[in-house]
């Protein structure tokens, strides 16, 4: 995120509630399933902005989203349970399924998003599927209408669940946000993960869940087992903040931003790097994609890159299974990036160490 543009009020709000803290409620011990104002704010927030028709005892509050998934995973699933995950996808994702002990099973992106009809034709009985439909990570797709509706039968025929990943979905820059998945869910298959890191900052440390009404429960049994809880204070001061209206207009402002950076972004890299690259403008988000042209690497690339104070992510490596077919890009963030003079500083270090063709 832009950590120059955060809403200064947050920290106002911190140090003025630090101050009285005397209050015994910032002092105890948090409930698992989150600060209940907070919980109200997420679902009135989701409804207005997302379409999710939930209420505040669906919605739990955890530290992040492994926090969520290592939840779904403890309350829903079980050891060798098959997972279906996009295939390239979120690393982490993947990372944390396995030390769950589930068997993944990678499906094809393309320009439609995951392919449903790969998953049916492998592992059709499989018990679960995490997709990220608004803005795929990291091809930046979003999953079309027919295959969200041929995810949405899958699942309702297995009594399979899908954990909708909504990690920046607030960011798209050509129209209005498209709706959630689980706006569409009709048989209360989709548990829906949501996030504040990257729409406030990510040392916050605050995410939320919403859990389908039939699971609230044991959801409730197993945040009492396994979380620790959120920090009180912050849920009090993130509920205020959205209670008065500040998040609302700080979401609007944060995306006009993030458009203005995203299209200097574009003209600062294209000006010194359009004979070595092609750079995706993706609709939505918060990355770039640079294709490299002829026979680079996209690995090496990307390593040299972060050798040299810059982050960025080869696509390749959020691949499950290496396979041919796949174009060389690298991942690069526009959000930090204030000026074309930026960026074109940054395509002149990249320029640097791109491979000779």
């Amino acid at each position: 995120p832009a950590l120059d543009a955060f809403p200064r009020k947050i920290w106002a709000r911190l140090a003025a509630r630090a101050a009285r803290a005397t209050q015994a409620v910032d002092m105890l011990y948090p409930s698992p399933a989150g600060l209940m104002a907070l919980r109200v704010e997420v679902a009135r927030y989701l409804q207005l902005s997302r379409g999710l028709d939930c209420r505040p005892e669906q919605v739990f509050i955890t530290s992040g989203y492994r926090d969520s998934l290592n939840l779904i995973t403890r309350t829903l699933l079980k050891p060798g349970d098959k997972v279906w995950v996009e295939d390239p996808g979120y690393a982490p994702t993947g990372a944390l399924l396995r030390e769950a002990g589930m068997q993944l099973v990678g499906v094809p992106v393309d320009a439609e998003g995951m392919q449903v009809e790969h998953g049916l034709q492998h592992a059709a009985r499989a018990r679960a599927a995490v997709v990220t439909p608004a803005h795929q990570s990291p091809t930046c797709v979003a999953l079309s209408l027919p295959r969200r509706l041929a995810l949405l039968e899958w699942a309702a025929r297995q009594q399979a669940w899908i954990v909708e990943d909504d990690y920046d979905g607030e960011y798209r820059y050509v129209s209005r946000p498209l709706p959630a998945l689980k706006s569409l869910d009709r048989d209360d298959r989709v548990l829906y993960a949501g996030t504040f890191s990257k729409v406030l900052f990510p040392a916050i440390r605050l995410a939320y869940l919403v859990v389908p009404r039939s699971q609230v429960q044991r959801f409730e049994d197993s945040a009492r087992l396994f979380s620790g809880g959120a920090p009180a204070l912050m849920q009090h001061i993130v509920a205020d903040f959205m209670a008065e209206g500040h998040f609302a207009r700080h979401i609007q402002r944060m995306r006009r931003l993030y458009a203005q950076r995203r299209t200097l972004t574009i003209a600062g890299l294209e000006a010194v790097l359009k004979a070595h690259v092609r750079i995706d403008s993706p609709p939505g988000g918060m990355h770039l994609l640079l294709r490299l042209q002829g026979r680079r690497s996209d690995r090496v690339l990307a390593e040299k890159m972060r050798q040299h104070g810059m982050f960025s992510r080869a696509l390749s490596e959020c691949l499950l299974t290496p396979r041919s077919g796949v174009a060389p890009m690298i991942m690069l963030s526009f959000t930090n990036i204030d000026s074309r003079r930026q960026a074109s500083e940054l395509g002149r270090r990249i320029l640097a160490l791109l491979e000779p063709s």
